[in-house]
């Protein structure tokens, strides 16, 4: 009797955890990436993928869940089933596809290049001959820069926090950082650090680096969970609820997604 009991004891636990695994959503995070993702200063996660996220667990009635990484060991994580769905602002791209499946595109923020003012630096290869600019290490940045400008004799410097590429463009050890504008203007134009410093021509292009737009990163195989966020990110589209978030963290920069 002893036996059957610890048996059925055990039965129970294991299906109440299904149960409440089968309900909640484990997002990956890389939390130093403002406004996108960071944390305040009583340690609470905020920003617009924060918000995003517990709106879509809202509409597809999920419980959320977050757990941090540095943003090149997120797709690792994700195939290790660490989380379940990468949210941080992580472009889709063809190279992405080849390792993981996506949702929809959410929104689409333009990349462009931050450096001192007055400088003389144009976001090609040959306006920053000489220059050293960093990058976010694993980003769509990184790739269009190493891609793009490396091979052109312009040094990239990978860094796995972006607030350190700050810090080191102030400090001089840098000329630059390429990154996603409204990360940018948020992060750090906006800020005292900030002054002297600002957005250096127009957002670089090359589609198929760059990708079509953000999404949450999923494991291939996961159809059902993919159709759930799909369809929570539709509506939330359709009710204008992205680019009210939008408008709240990205004023004037426009997130909507290409046809």
């Amino acid at each position: 009797m002893k036996k059957i009991h610890q048996a059925l004891l055990a039965l129970t636990l294991t299906t109440s955890f299904s149960t409440l695994a089968a309900d909640t959503l484990r997002y990956g995070v890389e939390s130093q990436y403002p406004p996108f993702e960071s944390r305040n200063t009583r340690g609470d996660l905020e920003g617009f993928d924060i918000d995003l996220g517990n709106a879509i667990c809202q509409a597809a009635q999920l419980q959320c869940r977050w757990v941090e990484s540095s943003f090149d060991a997120l797709i690792p994580g994700l195939a290790a089933k660490k989380f379940d769905a990468i949210n941080s602002a992580m472009n889709i791209t063809a190279q992405r596809m080849k390792s993981i499946a996506f949702t929809r595109p959410i929104y689409r923020i333009p990349s462009q290049l931050v450096g001192r003012q007055g400088a003389g630096m144009q976001p090609t290869a040959a306006g920053l001959q000489g220059k050293q600019i960093g990058v976010l290490q694993g980003s769509i940045q990184e790739t269009y820069a190493k891609r793009h400008w490396e091979p052109k004799g312009v040094s990239i410097v990978a860094y796995q926090d972006q607030n350190q590429i700050y810090n080191d463009m102030v400090a001089g050890r840098l000329d630059g950082t390429l990154v996603m504008s409204a990360a940018g203007q948020s992060g750090f134009l906006s800020k005292p650090q900030g002054n002297g410093f600002g957005f250096i021509g127009e957002p670089v292009e090359d589609d198929a680096i760059l990708g079509s737009g953000i999404g949450f990163g999923l494991r291939k195989g996961d159809a059902a969970l993919k159709a759930k966020l799909d369809a929570a990110i539709a509506g939330l589209q359709q009710s204008g609820e992205v680019t009210k978030l939008a408008e709240r963290y990205f004023p004037g920069i426009d997130v909507s997604v290409k046809p």
